[in-house]
């Protein structure tokens, strides 16, 4: 009986598993003056209650409430707003909205990468500081982060000596500029590459240059271009670089490729590194998209590099369903308190046309093993007529994760993110004596399971809190509960629960544990 009881409540855990459902939330639908695409979003780690979003082309978001609900607005700038927006938060909790120009001067359109910044999330943002600024030359598709060691800002973006031309005398490079103030003040901008792409910004374009930081407060960076994915880096802040690139691996047909309903689409690559001080610690890892198996088969990929990036590992497909379907405009972020990756991107496995969902990935393991899921509550068909944008996003802190991603329904186009929490609760000082675990699925919609260990046999009470610390269900309420593993199925119905936000705490008369579930609609 034993047996056939444990082969029921497994059942049952892999039922619930099946129908989990990650509450999805809409953060814009209007824009400020055009629909919203290529969105960023970044999470505080000094305070994951804290996000702030962006979109196209002057849209900015932001949440108190660790993103269950948005405020939104647009940003001005004497430099002018004019799109790829990139937030980024420092060590102060200052936020960052980098932005390519506008200038009100006729033809210095996308002239300079412009900064601008605000103390704190309620503060205002100032007019803005800028790099890059070259002639007529044209500054595009950058990104920044943050050395969080010494609060440096590192950018990376890509220059245009003419913006589209096909001459051959045109050339595309990778620029880096810093600030170790702030953002009050920027070096001088310095080219990285060493192989200049053209500037048709197609395949053989120097594109996709994201900044990471290395544990020793090394640079790290890769790109897509003419000699394929390559990499490079720097050991002294960005003063200098490698003479020489390291290759990475080729890019099979090109990093621009075309997705049906898509007006136009990229493979760009996103670089992260490891800092959680955990075993994969210093860790590089690249993800990016390409057809290496055909038009009608684009996945998802990630190499990384043990050794500061010398050498890089085979590339590891992430997506996981059968081949011939799209999957395209993925994004990563490293949690680094935990070390776990992250992957959002744009999903067609469940369809023969062109309708779209958005999943997710983990892994744990430093990519070794990587877990798919579908976060997107219902799918949408693009048109390649609207703009869809560029790229997706995602943020990750102590397990606290926000993907962002845009969705079309006609041609009207929204900014979306979900509430995916892979551990909602930190567990007090206690012996080793009792342990308990994250309730699953979670959030959760009808039930859920709560697993707890016992070594030794004793008196336990397991009980469910509201956000203000009263008793709403009691699961055991001073009972004698044997040594071993134990698993209740918990469900709010039965308690006349309501939706919300609740914790749950294993306490015996030496300690107490709790963590943080989400019951909803």
């Amino acid at each position: 009986m034993k047996v056939l009881h444990l082969i029921f409540l497994l059942l049952l855990f892999f039922s619930l598993s099946l129908q989990a459902q990650y509450t999805n939330v809409l953060i814009d639908d209007e824009g400020s003056w055009t629909q919203p695409e290529e969105p960023s979003i970044m999470i505080n780690p000094k305070n994951t209650d804290h996000m702030v979003g962006a979109a196209n082309i002057d849209n900015i978001y932001y949440s108190t409430d660790a993103g269950h609900t948005w405020t939104t607005a647009s940003l001005s700038s004497p430099y002018g707003v004019w799109g790829d927006p990139v937030i980024i938060v420092d060590t102060a909790g200052a936020w960052y909205f980098f932005h390519l120009s506008n200038p009100p001067t006729w033809g210095n359109w996308i002239d300079r990468i412009v900064c601008q910044k605000k103390d704190t999330i309620g503060g205002t943002w100032n007019n803005g500081t800028y790099m890059g600024l070259d002639g007529t030359k044209a500054q595009d598709k950058e990104w920044a982060v943050v050395d969080i060691t010494n609060n440096n800002i590192y950018v990376t973006w890509t220059q245009f000596d003419d913006y589209g031309s096909s001459s051959p005398d045109d050339k595309s490079d990778i620029h880096f500029s810093r600030s170790f103030d702030g953002g009050d003040t920027w070096s001088e901008a310095l080219r990285i590459n060493e192989v200049s792409g053209d500037c048709i910004d197609d395949d053989n374009t120097t594109e996709g240059a994201v900044p990471a930081v290395g544990p020793d407060g090394e640079i790290y960076v890769a790109w897509a271009g003419p000699e394929g994915l390559v990499f490079d880096r720097s050991l002294d802040q960005g003063s200098t670089w490698l003479e020489e690139d390291i290759y990475i691996g080729p890019f099979p047909d090109g990093w621009a490729y075309d997705i049906p309903g898509i007006s136009r689409c990229n493979g760009l690559p996103v670089t992260k590194c490891d800092l959680s001080g955990g075993e994969k610690h210093g860790t590089i890892y690249v993800n990016w998209t390409d057809q290496r198996n055909g038009t009608d088969d684009t996945d998802v990929w990630l190499c990384k590099s043990t050794d500061g990036g010398n050498t890089w590992s085979e590339a590891k497909r992430v997506n996981d369903d059968p081949p011939g379907k799209q999957q395209f405009f993925t994004w990563m972020d490293v949690d680094q308190t935990t070390g776990h990756l992250w992957f959002v991107w744009y999903d067609r496995r469940a369809y023969d046309d062109n309708n779209t969902d958005v999943y997710m990935a983990v892994s744990r393991d430093g990519g070794e093993t990587i877990t798919n899921f579908k976060v997107s509550e219902s799918p949408f068909l693009p048109f390649a007529s609207t703009f869809f944008g560029d790229y997706t996003n995602i943020s990750a802190y102590n397990n606290v994760v926000r993907p962002i991603w845009a969705r079309m329904e006609g041609s009207d186009l929204s900014i979306w993110t979900a509430i995916v929490d892979s551990d909602f609760g930190i567990e007090e000082e206690a012996p080793s004596l009792l342990s308990l675990e994250q309730n699953y699925p979670n959030p959760f919609k009808e039930s859920t399971v709560i697993s707890f260990k016992l070594k030794q046999p004793g008196m336990i009470s397991l009980r469910v809190y509201d956000v203000y610390g009263r008793v709403v269900a009691s699961i055991h309420d001073h009972d004698y509960v044997i040594a071993g593993k134990h698993t209740r199925v918990f469900d709010p119905h039965e308690h006349d629960i309501s939706p919300g936000t609740y914790y749950f705490s294993l306490e015996s008369n030496r300690a107490a544990m709790k963590k943080k579930m989400i019951f909803v609609k």
